[in-house]
């Protein structure tokens, strides 16, 4: 484990990549100059479709809809989303300031918190939603006593304290350096020894990797196997719902979307035993990184395209303010002509003829 650790001594992390030497941050990022093009379009995507989408699925939920247990997880999941795209454009301007943070130390280690919290908290909620299902179908009398929205909220209140509590590395490690005539936001793990540093990147990314991706993968799975086999078992006597379907392609979505950067983060802790290795992760982990943030962007969407109550309460919600706007419009036009009808008269009215004076 020693020779472990002295690689490690002179390692700092690049603030997509967390990783590289400090001399892989000069300027010349031709290798990577499309995957980085690339990014940045899929940010820019994200951060449009993401703000109207959750910012429409948040009107639907909180303003438009019943309050059920479904729409309690649906808002707090829209939520995570919405907060984290509004940081969008901080990554944006970084990947085209050729890597050049502009906002200082307090928006370095926030805008990297949101994007961690974001991506606990939006698994943490797709696990409870796919229980959350398994048990409203499977035992049924329970969840009529016990499923309240009371109780929901009192979880998701719990669920955000623990995506905060775990994304507070990043308000630790995380920090701007001058370098190269550029200001960088990395995370910087080092201690007085390299063998600290190793192990507290290590640790992190352990810690990541599980509690943000395999054990809510397991729980999924075995949720969504026993409610496989139940269905089948019943002979049609319980049925998957729209919404069930829907979850199900949430849930699809997010792990699609994020696989590929926890398999890259794996990865990069054995970076420093092969250099073709970080040309790798240097070219593809900026790519992973967006596809996982795009997710963000992805949820709304397939709400409105699966979810027939969302599509109906959107029709009737565009149909109102349709005809609100048509109403005002209608309004405005009749209080125009009301007040142009004096002026009419009034110039329609012949004028005296003035008596001249004799002189």
């Amino acid at each position: 484990m020693g020779d472990f650790g002295d690689d490690y001594g002179n390692y700092t992390y690049d603030y997509y990549l967390e990783y590289g030497d400090l001399e892989d941050l000069k300027v010349d990022h031709r290798q990577g100059e499309t995957m980085h093009i690339t990014s940045v379009v899929i940010y820019s995507i994200s951060f449009v479709l993401g703000l109207i989408g959750n910012g429409t699925v948040i009107w639907v939920t909180a303003f438009k809809s019943k309050k059920t247990v479904n729409s309690v997880w649906l808002l707090n999941l829209a939520m995570a989303d919405f907060v984290f795209v509004l940081f969008l454009p901080f990554y944006i301007d970084y990947i085209l300031r050729d890597f050049h943070w502009d906002f200082g130390l307090v928006m370095c280690k926030l805008n990297s918190f949101v994007s961690m919290m974001n991506m606990y908290a939006s698994v943490l909620f797709l696990t409870v939603l796919s229980i959350d299902r398994y048990v409203s179908l499977v035992h049924l009398n329970w969840s009529q006593r016990c499923r309240t929205v009371e109780r929901a909220w009192v979880i998701c209140g719990c669920i955000w304290a623990l995506a905060g509590t775990m994304s507070c590395p990043a308000l630790i490690f995380r920090e701007t350096m001058h370098l190269h005539d550029k200001v960088v936001c990395f995370n910087n793990f080092h201690a007085q020894d390299g063998h600290t540093a190793a192990m507290r990147h290590i640790i992190i990314v352990v810690i990541r990797t599980t509690v943000g991706f395999l054990l809510p993968f397991t729980a999924i799975c075995v949720t969504g196997i026993l409610l496989t086999v139940k269905v089948n078992q019943s002979g049609g006597l319980v049925r998957l719902s729209s919404f069930s379907k829907t979850v199900t392609a949430v849930i699809l979505a997010f792990f699609l979307c994020w696989a590929p950067f926890h398999i890259f983060s794996l990865m990069e802790l054995s970076i420093h035993s092969s250099l073709h290795l970080h040309n790798i992760l240097k070219t593809g982990f900026p790519l992973a990184t967006s596809l996982g943030f795009f997710n963000s962007c992805i949820n709304p969407l397939l709400y409105m395209l699966l979810s027939k109550k969302v599509r109906r309460i959107l029709k009737h919600a565009c149909l109102d303010l349709t005809k609100s706007s048509l109403r005002e419009l209608s309004q405005s036009i009749s209080a125009t002509e009301i007040e142009s009808v004096p002026e009419l008269c009034q110039d329609s009215v012949p004028e005296e003829p003035v008596e001249s004076s004799a002189l």
